[in-house]
């Protein structure tokens, strides 16, 4: 059965994190490939702006969860150094042990802790940000999980999200990303992994997920302020920056 129609939402959860947990040795590589590395650039964007809005020389701590194998942490601590900000406390949450293994291998400088986005194991007002790249349409229990994060976030803190959103899309060159969305990244993705029914998933995820603009309304029902929001390669990616108030 496919992820996409299964309606208990415990059962839907579970079988994503065992398919994150299955394609979990692979994962940096097919990620790579798909973007052709434009990903980094997304990745290091959303730092560089998040450290900008918080003017801050000095954070406690950068949490982000979803974390996969650890890849944004990798690169809040390189942009860190490139705008001379020091963090005291990097932290990566994620349910999948499959992935956790995997980033802590290739990150040694963060404390990985296997958990949901929607119940965070972290202390009230702990932290300074919240990351989340690629991993919000697949917390079935959104809204509880943006109340998570702001409950988690120090006053002022702020939630930074990179996500592919649904778009509406007319034009040629818009049917062109659609094409390479549900044709051509199954093939590769699924080629790489050796799970084509998990790179299938993508492209329909993203058709089931919200517009940028419903989720921005979502954060500032939550109690967040938008402060940032770029969108990324024709619409592929968006960045979003939301601050707690």
């Amino acid at each position: 059965m496919g992820i996409e129609k299964l309606t208990n939402k415990e059962e839907k959860q579970d079988k994503i994190v065992h398919m994150f947990n299955d394609i979990a040795s692979t994962y940096d590589k097919a990620n790579r490939v798909l973007s052709m590395g434009i990903d980094i650039q997304w990745r290091k964007k959303g730092c560089d702006k998040a450290f900008e809005i918080l003017a801050s020389k000095e954070l406690g701590q950068v949490t982000d969860v979803a974390t996969g194998t650890g890849d944004l942490l990798v690169y809040w601590k390189e942009q860190a150094e490139q705008n001379g900000v020091t963090i005291n406390n990097y932290v990566g949450i994620d349910p999948s042990v499959g992935m956790l293994e995997v980033a802590r291998s290739k990150v040694d400088f963060a404390e990985f802790i296997e958990g949901k986005a929607q119940d965070l194991p972290v202390d009230d007002e702990s932290t300074d940000v919240i990351s989340i790249s690629y991993g919000i349409r697949n917390v079935v229990d959104r809204v509880e999980a943006l109340q998570e994060f702001h409950r988690a976030l120090k006053p002022g803190g702020l939630v930074v999200i990179l996500e592919f959103t649904k778009q509406e899309r007319s034009g040629m060159l818009d049917k062109m990303v659609d094409f390479g969305m549900k044709n051509i990244l199954p093939r590769v993705g699924g080629f790489i992994s050796k799970n084509y029914e998990a790179y299938k998933y993508l492209p329909e995820s993203i058709e089931e997920f919200l517009t940028t603009e419903m989720l921005a309304q979502e954060l500032e029902v939550t109690g967040f302020k938008m402060k940032y929001t770029k969108s990324f390669s024709m619409g592929i990616s968006t960045l979003l920056i939301a601050q707690k108030v």
